[in-house]
């Protein structure tokens, strides 16, 4: 039996998907706001996925779809409900939304620094692309 449920965010879940995001010790990026979260809810209120446990975010994913391919973001647990399989259900939901939305090929964004992931990630069937870069700007 889990411990928790899992819904679509919403903005009344900003501030606490920032400080679970502290508390999963995410690499923070620039977008890591209110204003950007919003803008995300705004364009796409199904990509947020989080799950909640007696009141507070105990994780989340974002399952972005951009008309071509679909893409995840921020998978972060919380430490005390880790190896439960809460990201595993949490990107098997995320999955499944791309999916129906017409989704063929699937990224998940990683951070280098977050090498605990490299292996979830790999275990849920996902390469590593050693001959892909990813080029980033911060416009703000």
């Amino acid at each position: 039996m889990t411990s928790w449920h899992t819904r679509e965010g919403a903005r009344a879940d900003i501030a606490a998907l920032l400080e679970l995001w502290r508390a999963a010790d995410s690499v923070p990026t620039p977008t890591d706001d209110c204003e950007s979260l919003a803008v995300l809810l705004n364009h796409d209120p199904a990509a947020l996925v989080v799950a909640e446990s007696q009141g507070t975010l105990v994780g989340s994913i974002i399952a972005a779809w951009d008309g071509w391919r679909g893409s995840f973001h921020r998978l972060a647990v919380r430490p005390d409900y880790r190896r439960r399989g809460l990201a595993t259900e949490l990107v098997r939901i995320g999955e499944d939304r791309l999916r129906a939305r017409g989704a063929v090929r699937l990224a998940a964004i990683v951070a280098r620094d977050e090498e605990p992931a490299f292996g979830f990630w790999t275990a849920r069937g996902y390469r590593f692309q050693p001959d892909h870069l990813r080029f980033t700007a911060d416009l703000g």
